[in-house]
């Protein structure tokens, strides 16, 4: 795999299809959705859209359990039949157009107003009877409403900008579908990444305020302006609405804004004269939680993933290269963080007999290609823990230019009395390797001069000798060495050994 082409993002640790089935079984929307499709019947009535006749709301909310005396009762029910028309869970027959005037207007101005009629579908028996991928895919067909919904502007400023037509005026809404939805999208996405990148999020929230700057705050501005800041907040504030709009479906773990802080910019701006009113202003605070705290469960992490995937977007998840080959395995887990890393190549040795996997892995570690010493760091790292059962595959590699030294020192590691030593060639190669390995996994970073010093302290003349190793890092080794080698002589030499390396292989 070349570094065009390794994944951009880190791999995702996923739970397994069975525990994330359950999940989504008692996501609070999903399971209204799957009571409402088990009380459809012979007497449920829809409108055009399939919608439920307004009369037979208050029996779906009796039927879900909602106190019919909450405000947002028939909300809660209206959206739960939604999905369970829109994953399968209820087929509707709709009314034929022109039949009768729409559901909720005088029946008297067009005639008997018609209604068509609704059951339970086919795919509601998968919900007991199906795999966990079966309940999974109904999930997802139930996120991609409830995504499409929260994109959708509050339900007065739609009102406000109904024109005469019944016609939505989206130039007055200020709104775009295509990009409200883009923006959703795109916060998802990053909040996706905070939590797969490691040293990020993690099993912690994300604070409202980080998520929405993400989207906002050009890259590389140092102190936000008041019109950036002011952006921020407006941002902050669509996302309250949403991330309260998918946390029923089991996607986020919400804290919303406190609705104090709300109150308290509403009253700051009012005094100050303000033309519209805002979010709460974007400033440090002692309990940054009051702005408002999200994180992607772990259902929410499988349904950005699959997401990602169906737009093209190259998502890892730690374990699908169990069945491939280690080929496959080095060339992907290269590019992993260190801990994603070994968690793959743990879950790819465990399905396979050690000692022909281990002859596997050093096979595919061998290459002078620029991916080479990331692979065999890797597997380096894949038969760390291994045992005797591995040996005879380790011996088989001593005499050969690439892994022999790596067969030296796993040999050496667990005290073996016969190992033959390694002659200077050998050596050298392996440090070049070594030190190109380091930078191709994790940089230049701040243990890397002391890992030059240790492998340079012990050869007299090295800098003298290295630069003619046939290695295709040789050159580039050498160059960081010149630049982070922490002895000021030693630094001197490499920069000339490169030098002539690079004269000798342009």
């Amino acid at each position: 795999m070349s570094a065009e082409s390794h994944p951009t993002l880190p791999p995702v640790r996923l739970h397994s299809d069975a525990e994330l089935a359950r999940d989504a079984l008692v996501a609070p929307l999903f399971a209204r959705a799957v009571r409402l499709a088990r009380w459809a019947g012979p007497g449920t009535r829809v409108g055009i859209g399939g919608e439920l006749a307004a009369d037979q709301l208050p029996e779906a909310v009796a039927v879900l359990g909602v106190d019919a005396a909450d405000a947002d009762s028939a909300g809660y029910a209206g959206q739960a039949w939604r999905v369970a028309v829109d994953t399968g869970l209820v087929d509707v027959t709709e009314p034929e157009e022109g039949a009768g005037p729409r559901n909720g207007q005088d029946a008297g101005q067009g005639g008997e107003e018609q209604f068509g009629t609704a059951a339970p579908g086919e795919d509601l028996a998968l919900v007991t009877s199906g795999a966990p991928g079966d309940v999974l895919d109904l999930w997802l067909a139930a996120l991609d409403t409830v995504l499409a919904d929260a994109a959708v502007p509050d339900l007065n400023g739609l009102v406000d900008a109904l024109d005469a037509g019944g016609e939505i005026d989206f130039d007055r809404l200020d709104w775009n579908p295509g990009r409200e939805a883009d923006f959703l999208d795109g916060v998802l996405a990053n909040l996706y990444l905070l939590t797969v990148t490691e040293g990020g999020a993690a099993d912690r929230p994300v604070p409202l305020p980080v998520l929405a700057a993400s989207m906002v705050v050009p890259d590389g501005m140092g102190n936000p302006t008041d019109a950036v800041l002011e952006q921020v907040s407006d941002a902050m504030m669509r996302l309250d609405d949403q991330f309260r709009q998918l946390e029923p479906i089991g996607l986020v773990e919400y804290r919303p804004v406190d609705e104090e802080l709300m109150a308290e910019a509403d009253e700051a701006e009012t005094a100050a004269g303000a033309s519209r009113p805002g979010g709460p202003a974007v400033v440090d605070d002692e309990d940054v939680s009051r702005y408002g705290m999200v994180r992607l469960t772990a259902l929410g992490l499988y349904g950005i993933r699959a997401r990602m995937l169906e737009a093209g977007v190259e998502a890892p998840a730690v374990g699908e290269l169990a069945d491939k080959g280690a080929d496959a395995l080095l060339d992907a887990v290269s590019f992993y963080p260190e801990d994603a890393a070994q968690a793959e190549i743990e879950q790819w040795l465990a399905g396979r007999e050690l000692p022909a996997a281990a002859a596997e892995l050093l096979a595919a570690a061998r290459g002078d290609d620029e991916g080479g010493p990331l692979r065999r760091l890797r597997c380096q790292q894949a038969l760390a823990p291994a045992g005797p059962e591995a040996e005879v595959a380790v011996r088989a590699v001593l005499d050969d230019a690439e892994l022999g030294g790596l067969a030296r020192v796993w040999l050496a590691e667990r005290g073996v009395a016969d190992v033959p030593a390694p002659d200077p060639e050998m050596v050298f190669w392996l440090t070049v390797d070594t030190i190109a390995a380091q930078l191709a996994a994790d940089g230049e970073t701040e243990e890397l001069p002391l890992l030059m010093e240790t492998l340079t302290a012990y050869h007299t003349g090295f800098f003298e000798q290295v630069w003619r190793v046939e290695h295709p890092a040789t050159a580039h080794v050498l160059e960081a060495m010149g630049r982070l080698h922490p002895d000021k002589k030693a630094a001197k030499e490499a920069r000339k050994a490169a030098f002539k390396a690079r004269s000798r292989r342009p």
